[in-house]
C-alpha cells in the first residue's frame, strides 16, 4: 500500500465536492456501487462513468460514457478500472481539469501518477475513499 499522511487524505476529501467514478457499476453488490453510495451519503456529487451504462441512472445519477461527456466540473476522478486503463483515464482527467486522481485498492500505476502530478493533480493510489472517510469521520 502506498503511504499517504492522514492530513493529505483529509485535505483532499474536504476539498473536493464532485467525484467522477470511472468504472461505475449499477450492480449493488459491486464495490464501485457501494463506494458511490457512501460518497453520496457524505454529501459529494457523483458522476458515474461507464460506457456500457451510458444514459442509465445509477443511484439516481445519470451515467456518462466518459469524463469529457460530463458538463459539470469534476474535482476528483476515482478509478475502478484495471491498472492497464489508468494511463488513459489519467490523460482524460488532466484534459478535463480535474484536481485529484484517485485509484482504488490494489491499483497502482507509477507512470500515470507521475504524469498527473506533473500536470498539477494530487494523486492517491491503492486507497478507497469510503474506507478513508470511515476512518476520518
Amino acid at each position: 500500500m502506498v503511504n499517504y499522511s492522514e492530513s493529505y487524505i483529509k485535505e483532499i476529501l474536504d476539498g473536493v465536492k464532485t467525484i467522477a467514478v470511472v468504472g461505475a457499476s449499477a450492480n449493488q453488490d459491486r464495490d464501485s456501487y457501494k463506494v458511490m453510495q457512501a460518497l453520496i451519503q457524505h454529501g459529494y456529487q457523483i458522476f458515474p462513468i461507464n460506457p456500457n451504462e451510458e444514459g442509465n441512472l445509477i443511484l439516481g445519477q445519470p451515467c456518462y460514457a466518459d469524463l469529457s461527456s460530463v458538463s459539470g466540473k469534476i474535482d476528483m476522478v476515482d478509478v475502478f478500472r484495471a491498472a492497464d486503463a489508468v494511463m488513459g483515464v489519467t490523460k482524460e482527467a488532466i484534459a478535463i481539469g480535474a484536481t485529484v486522481l484517485w485509484t482504488q485498492l490494489d491499483i497502482v500505476h507509477k507512470e500515470a501518477a507521475a504524469l498527473a502530478e506533473q500536470a498539477g493533480l494530487k494523486v492517491v493510489m491503492d486507497r478507497c475513499p469510503k474506507i478513508e472517510l470511515a476512518k476520518l469521520y
